[in-house]
């Protein structure tokens, strides 16, 4: 293992992505030529204003909205803590409904969002995800009651990337009256959306995600929604959000929002087979486990759980080869505790700790596919050799096996 020549693979595509030449190329004319303030008057800030709206058209038509539904934000957690916030507090202010339905493995940025409601009065249900991942419709439309404001659930996970059926809760949230938000951080680029068709009524993403720069994301607000503002102060984002607009960053998220839809189905058939042979290749190390669905999940990204491991360490050692991957969510990457997207799905703290998530993008290629699967078995078999759990598994001291 240690003569293996070391080959740099970056798999941690779901954290963040490297701004892309033609992301960072259309956004450089903003830094230092046209700067001025969009709320301006004078000519410096009505060049600068144009383009602001150009990208707002271009956002609203990949995702099938139209522009005045587009609002620009910092982040996707930005996005999901007004969505759902706003939301909520409006339907209990307007109709008196203060339910609210998510599903027990969202991002933290809207499970502490709803916990944070909790703390306000609301009610929330937090529906399971059973073994596959994947949310079940009929337990969702069995939870809504004439209380419930709003239903939250992410188009596709961020740690296992198991896919929900979004359609059709967003038809199921239409026929019983209730608003629904999904997190699609993950999925857009990578699926098919179209809020319309969809009937999604506010929508969360990431710029990047998509190989735009960090500190830019952007919320669909459905016309005739109506939520709380997020910030107050100034007539920005027609006087929802406060605080003049990062020009040069918002121009880098339309740009790249636009290549990588317009490449999905190049992007899907390129990063599925790496992803299958992937899954083929780790799940012949004895007692690893794919986490989720196999099949309905994103394209470039896999899950695995490995008994006898401990995932911080094995992290380290895959570093050390080059090969940069995570345990979970980049958000809580400090944490020693094992995954709550693990554990939703079922599987006791001893086997979540021995996590891995490997996320492909554009940049990868099989052949990063073949050196993950030349390091990988080794570290396993290393660090099983010094774990005193693998010993206990080993000798039939203790048994994880109906986790496999």
């Amino acid at each position: 293992m240690d003569h293996l020549p070391i080959r740099k693979v970056y798999a941690d595509n779901a954290a963040t992505t490297a701004v892309s030449e033609e992301v960072l190329s259309a956004m450089l004319p903003f830094f230092k030529e046209v700067y001025g303030n969009p709320s301006s008057l004078y000519a410096l800030g009505q060049e600068a204003k144009a383009p602001l709206e150009e990208a707002r058209a271009t956002v609203a038509e990949c995702l099938g909205a139209k522009p005045n539904e587009i609002y620009f934000t910092s982040c996707g957690s930005e996005s999901d803590n007004w969505a759902i916030k706003g939301a909520a507090r409006a339907m209990r202010k307007k109709q008196g409904k203060d339910h609210i339905i998510t599903s027990a493995f969202e991002h933290h940025a809207v499970l502490h969002t709803c916990q944070a409601l909790e703390k306000e009065g609301f009610s929330v249900t937090y529906l399971p995800v059973h073994a596959d991942g994947v949310v079940c419709v009929e337990e969702l439309e069995a939870a809504i009651t004439d209380k419930t404001a709003l239903v939250t659930i992410m188009y596709a996970n961020n740690e296992i990337g198991t896919i929900q059926p979004i359609p059709e809760i967003g038809e199921i949230c239409k026929k019983h009256g209730v608003l629904f938000h999904t997190d699609a951080v993950q999925a857009v680029g990578n699926l098919h959306i179209d809020v319309k068709a969809q009937n999604i009524d506010m929508l969360s993403l990431s710029g990047h995600k998509i190989h735009a720069p960090k500190g830019v994301g952007a919320l669909y607000l459905r016309a005739g929604v109506s939520i709380e503002n997020f910030m107050d102060g100034g007539a920005q984002e027609r006087g929802r959000r406060a605080g003049t607009e990062n020009v040069a960053e918002i121009v880098g998220l339309a740009t790249a929002i636009r290549r990588a839809t317009d490449t999905i189905d190049e992007r899907v058939a390129r990063l599925t087979p790496m992803r299958d042979k992937l899954i083929e290749g780790v799940l012949k190390i004895p007692r690893s486990r794919l986490n989720g669905s196999q099949k309905r999940r994103l394209p470039g990204n896999v899950s695995f759980c490995f008994q006898g491991v401990e995932g911080e360490s094995l992290l380290l050692l895959l570093d050390m080869k080059g090969i940069s991957a995570s345990s979970g969510s980049a958000c809580t990457s400090g944490s020693l505790d094992p995954s709550h997207v693990l554990l939703s799905i079922g599987l006791p703290h001893e086997v979540a700790h021995g996590s891995l998530r490997i996320s492909f993008g554009d940049y990868n290629t099989m052949e990063d596919v073949d050196y993950i699967l030349e390091v990988l078995p080794q570290i396993i078999e290393r660090l099983r050799n010094m774990s005193p759990l693998w010993d206990a598994i080993q000798m039939g001291k203790v048994s994880y096996d109906q986790y496999m």
